[in-house]
């Protein structure tokens, strides 16, 4: 009985192992590393691109400003053709 007693002590010495708690907070402290990695220059990113809207946005509405004036192509176009229209019968009125 004292054998017993004795390897029963020796193991409540070492106490319950606490390897599997290490090892996880070990892996939750990589993975938490890991995504914080991955997410600051996203982040930054993010900010450079935020910055640069307001410039990118002034920039449309300039070119829009400036291609307006392209809309009323076609009514250019529309009195062309009518004016052509009217050479070609000026032409041939005076045989040529």
């Amino acid at each position: 009985m004292e054998t017993i007693t004795d390897a029963h002590h020796v193991v409540a010495a070492a106490g319950p192992s606490n390897f599997g708690w290490t090892l996880g907070w070990i892996i939750g402290i990589v993975v938490v590393l890991a995504v914080v990695a991955l997410v600051v220059p996203i982040l930054l990113l993010a900010r450079s691109i935020g910055d640069e809207a307001p410039k990118i946005n002034s920039a449309l509405g300039e070119a829009v400003h400036n291609t307006a004036p392209l809309g009323a192509l076609r009514t250019t176009i529309d009195y062309a053709v009518t004016i052509i229209g009217g050479l070609k019968r000026g032409r041939e009125r005076l045989g040529g």
